[in-house]
């Protein structure tokens, strides 16, 4: 079984920046589609950004509220998943989920059709 584990959340005030991390043991990303994820209160998973390897280059996608204020990357070693938080806003807590594995192709955005999650990240922006 994988498991993801994701560190780098916390307290920020608006206009700040987070780096948000998420990496699995003897797990690695380079042949995978992995997303971030953020879920507020009991609400749904909403996707945030994704990474497809499905084809060279990578293709990176954004939702449109994050879009020029966040960015989704691998390093180098394809074992360690970023998320670049910017310019955050109280609309973007509280928490946020890595995900791996999209077993369905064209379900980008759908979160139940990621199969490797970690348990969440915590994110405070105050205003």
């Amino acid at each position: 079984r994988v498991r993801l584990v994701e560190s780098g959340g916390g307290s920020v005030q608006e206009g700040g920046s987070l780096r948000l991390s998420c990496t699995a043991a003897s797990y690695s990303f380079s042949r995978v589609s992995v997303a971030w994820f953020r879920r507020a209160g009991d609400g749904e998973r909403v996707g945030v950004a994704v990474i497809d390897t499905d084809g060279t280059p990578e293709s990176t996608y954004y939702a449109d509220f994050v879009k020029g204020r966040f960015t989704i990357s691998k390093d180098n070693t394809k074992t360690i998943l970023y998320l670049k938080m910017d310019n955050l806003t109280p609309d973007d807590r509280p928490t946020y989920y890595c995900a791996a594995f999209r077993s369905r192709r064209d379900d980008t955005w759908n979160w139940t059709a990621y199969r490797y999650w970690g348990l969440g990240t915590q994110v405070t922006v105050s205003s």
